[in-house]
């Protein structure tokens, strides 16, 4: 996996913000694509899959943090 993304959830520590959870997801795609800055005829696509990871990435958090406060 890519060395540069940073651990995002750590036990006892507040969340991730958003813009943690974006730039993990921008260094992800980033590796998947092989490319630090998209074509112009692909930049909507990668923009798009951006979101979604963080999204995606953001919701999961969540969800644990969810269960690890009702863990406790």
């Amino acid at each position: 996996m890519c060395r540069s993304i940073k651990v995002l959830r750590k036990t006892g520590q507040p969340l991730a913000t958003k813009d943690e959870v974006s730039a993990a997801a921008r260094q992800f795609i980033r590796k998947v694509t092989g490319s630090r800055n998209p074509a112009r005829v692909h930049e909507a696509a990668y923009e798009e899959a951006i979101a979604d990871i963080t999204a995606i990435t953001g919701r999961l958090l969540a969800q644990m943090e969810i269960k690890a406060k009702a863990s406790a």
